[in-house]
């Protein structure tokens, strides 16, 4: 999933109109047509990848923001496991597009994290469960 003004680049913008689920993050509608999607992607057994923040936050360096709901409930309501994944230092090579700090090639450290498995939780333990995998990612953070 990613935001639909990745549509307009001209370089993402082949991989996001190919196998993307674009979302117009100020329209709830758009956010609802994507996570139906997103959710029918899913029972066919295709992966999903979701930055649970939903933007990229201002602040530099970067802080971990809050998450939104959407990608736990989903993980709940289709009863599978949700893989957590820090990526750890990748905005000292690209801050967001790379115009105002500018890029560099080099090598960002991934923690993958063992899947948590969903089919124990309901919808009322989101909350929890966001939470849950917050502290987790944050953990490796630096």
């Amino acid at each position: 999933m990613g935001k639909d003004e990745l549509l307009n680049n001209p370089i993402l913008g082949i991989f996001f109109k190919t196998i993307d689920i674009s979302v117009n993050r100020d329209s709830k509608i758009s956010a609802f047509k994507a996570f139906k999607k997103a959710g029918e992607n899913l029972e066919k057994g295709m992966s999903l990848v979701i930055f649970p923040e939903g933007k990229i936050d201002d602040h530099y360096p970067p802080k971990l923001g809050d998450f939104k709901n959407g990608p736990f409930r989903l993980a709940i309501d289709k009863n599978i496991p949700l893989v957590p994944v820090s990526i750890t230092d990748v905005w000292k090579i690209n801050w967001d597009d790379g115009a105002k700090y500018g890029s560099k090639p080099g090598i960002c450290d991934i923690y993958v994290h063992k899947p948590i498995n969903t089919s124990v939780l309901a919808d009322v333990d989101t909350d929890h469960f966001k939470e849950k995998v917050f502290k987790l990612i944050d953990s490796k953070l630096v």
